[in-house]
């Protein structure tokens, strides 16, 4: 993990560096995964799933990725849900190196994320599918997940507001928004963006529910109960805070 490329990412990923999780025999999201293949499960209208795998590829870059592009493929259908990427929205790390493709169909994007994946000069790939395409079933998955690993090179695709179905990634998340909690100075205003965080599947790490908060320098509250509408801070749960520079 390294921290000075995730120390200028200023939401989401402090979460996931801080290191969620209950027990020391829970593992903590961003804390040891060099996973090449995850799916991230999330609803169109909000940006929750593009903040999770912009986190977790922070959280996983290397000095040796520090500068290498990196590319971000949308269908048709992502974009109008969703939009285009914004740059000036983007971490400050990450803005400059970005290359951007806009496909039409669900098979262009597959064709074109598994060609990024092949290529060793990009730092990682992130991939937006909404939906669950005839496309997308558990042999373009596969393709997917061999050419990562076979060319290491991390990929995060997005899977929005599509249902659960088979996949091959390594790692899969379900991550929406949360109830964020009441500011103490004043009720009334805008409460500290948070979401829920459900990793479901994973091959060597055990599934867990987390809390993530933009709290700076913040943190993250751990054990999440399963339904986000039932969100409460159970006793003895601390958030966890990671000492950087701000942004």
């Amino acid at each position: 993990m390294n921290t000075d490329a995730i120390s200028s990412h200023p939401l989401v990923s402090r979460g996931f560096a801080a290191g969620l999780g209950g027990g020391a025999s829970q593992w903590r999201p961003g804390l040891g995964a060099a996973v090449r293949h995850s799916e991230i499960f999330s609803p169109a209208d909000e940006a929750s799933g593009a903040g999770a795998a912009l986190a977790l590829a922070l959280d996983q870059a290397d000095a040796d990725h520090a500068e290498r592009p990196w590319l971000w493929i949308q269908d048709k259908a992502a974009r109008r849900l969703g939009g285009r990427p914004y740059r000036p929205g983007l971490p400050a790390a990450l803005r400059h190196r970005l290359i951007h493709v806009a496909a039409d169909k669900p098979e262009d994007a597959l064709f074109a994320l598994e060609e990024g994946l092949r290529c060793r000069d990009l730092a990682f790939v992130v991939g937006e599918i909404a939906g669950n395409p005839r496309a997308l079933g558990l042999t373009a998955s596969r393709r997917l997940s061999l050419a990562a690993e076979k060319h290491g090179t991390p990929l995060w695709l997005i899977r929005l507001d599509a249902a659960r179905d088979l996949g091959s990634a390594r790692m899969r998340w379900e991550v929406r928004s949360a109830p964020s909690p009441r500011p103490p100075w004043n009720a009334a205003a805008p409460g500290i963006p948070s979401w829920s965080a459900e990793l479901f599947r994973a091959h060597t790490h055990q599934p867990g529910h987390w809390i993530l908060r933009d709290d700076a320098p913040l943190a993250a509250e751990s054990a999440a109960p399963p339904h986000p509408g039932d969100l409460v801070r159970a006793a003895g749960d601390r958030s966890l805070a990671l000492n950087r520079t701000s942004a």
